[in-house]
């Protein structure tokens, strides 16, 4: 697979997920941070997403960080608009790990260099969240 499609993979997947701490409900906690991680995408902010991936972060059981990192990059240079459309998801908390979560997503993502996309692809995602001092931060990632 390309890169450019892991590229807009793992922008869709990181704007469903995103670190949020200080609230009581964990349920609501995960969701704000998926809500937080698509801001943050759609915002081109490298450094609020990578800080939302945990440090032991892996994307298709292959990808780490750094990938993410260069990724971005590489996806926010090619296009000057992006927006990540999330068409469905779910996230849960599990009921035995507390500090495990997981969402399941259908994201289209769209990039443009002006007001009419150049490109648009539509992807399953999976992410694991992993609860580390109170915060929400994205550990596992795959998509098809």
């Amino acid at each position: 697979m390309p890169t450019r499609i892991f590229a807009l993979v793992f922008l869709g997947f990181c704007a469903l997920v995103a670190g949020c701490g200080g609230n009581n409900d964990p349920q609501a906690a995960l969701e704000a941070a998926v809500q937080q991680l698509q801001d943050n995408l759609e915002a081109k902010n490298t450094s609020a997403v990578l800080e939302q991936l945990h440090p032991q972060f892996s994307a298709q059981q292959e990808f780490d960080r750094a990938w993410a990192q260069r990724t971005m990059l590489l996806l926010f240079m090619r296009h000057k608009n992006i927006k990540v459309l999330a068409l469905s998801k779910t996230s849960h908390v599990n009921d035995t790990y507390r500090d495990k979560g997981h969402t399941e997503a259908q994201v289209a993502l769209v990039g443009a260099e002006n007001l009419i996309p150049d490109s648009a692809r539509h992807y399953t995602v999976k992410m694991e969240w992993w609860l580390e001092d109170d915060e929400w931060k994205l550990a596992r990632l795959s998509w098809l």
